[in-house]
């Protein structure tokens, strides 16, 4: 009752008129059934603006400090969190984020609309970061639809920091599901967790027009956060990963954004949201 009433009565009315959100490719979320809407991560918004044009409820898997708060602030928000159809995602790794995953396959498997960040964070640039596998084992167990979802221009409303957003428009292309029914019975299988990953942040990529970066956005954040604790100049993230960049054909796909796309070197062992040993780095160019 209180996801609809704040989409349909409060916050989704202000939200249209304010920011005039625009969006391509709607047809392509199902009318029923289960299926992953996976977006890129550009501000804290973006779980805000994507589910409000989506005509059927998403429920988002939402990092676990929004419901662990202390004080007042911290119970407030996380009542909003769980009030407004948000799961707690534990990304410390292991048995925690197996379990946070599980709360997620029972959306599926009652047939709803789950949504994932494969990036696992905000990009802190506005470039596109490498994905990590949980959504792949997901996806794989599962047998769902993947809808990717490109946000534009949230970084600009709400950058990361900033409270009170700037009032400009939004944009939210939706683009045509992917089907990974061709792994079924290899869903344990790291070297396939990673391939479906890296599809499909190639598509976030050729939908968004975003520069991809072969690094984890989570690992760039740790290293930017050290070096301004150190006092030490930051360069621009990803930079220290970079060794050319790299104009991917898309004659296959046709003519699209995003074909820019940085190869690094060989990233970190993944994070909490899936295993990944560094191999088939990056999204395959087709």
């Amino acid at each position: 009752m209180f996801y609809w009433v704040m989409k349909r009565i409060i916050v989704g009315p202000i939200l249209n008129l304010l920011f005039r959100p625009w969006v391509k490719g709607l047809d392509n979320i199902p009318s029923s059934g289960p299926a992953v809407i996976v977006s890129n991560h550009l501000s804290f918004s973006d779980s805000i603006f994507l589910p409000i044009v989506v005509p059927r409820p998403v429920v988002f898997l939402a990092k676990s400090e929004y419901f662990t708060g202390k004080g007042l602030k911290g119970r407030l928000t996380a009542l909003f969190f769980r009030l407004s159809n948000q799961l707690p995602m534990d990304r410390s790794g292991g048995a925690a984020s197996s379990s946070s995953l599980s709360a997620g396959m029972d959306i599926l498997n009652e047939g709803g609309i789950l949504g994932i960040y494969p990036e696992g964070t905000r990009s802190p640039d506005g470039r596109l970061y490498r994905g990590k596998t949980g959504v792949a084992k997901l996806v794989l167990a599962t047998g769902v639809p993947v809808i990717p979802v490109a946000m534009i221009g949230t970084d600009k409303v709400q950058p990361i920091g900033r409270r009170i957003p700037n009032i400009r428009r939004v944009g939210i292309i939706i683009g045509e599901p992917l089907d990974f029914s061709r792994y079924e019975g290899l869903e344990d299988d790291r070297f396939v967790q990673r391939s479906v990953t890296d599809e499909i942040m190639y598509e976030l990529m050729r939908l968004s027009g975003q520069e991809y970066v072969d690094a984890y956005a989570s690992t760039v954040k740790e290293r930017l956060a050290a070096e301004k604790a150190a006092g030490r100049k930051t360069p621009k993230p990803g930079a220290d990963t970079r060794r050319a960049a790299v104009r991917m054909s898309n004659e296959a796909a046709g003519p699209a954004p995003g074909t820019v796309t940085e190869i690094g070197r060989t990233a970190p062992a993944e994070g909490p949201t899936g295993t990944d040993d560094g191999r088939n780095a990056g999204p395959p160019a087709g």
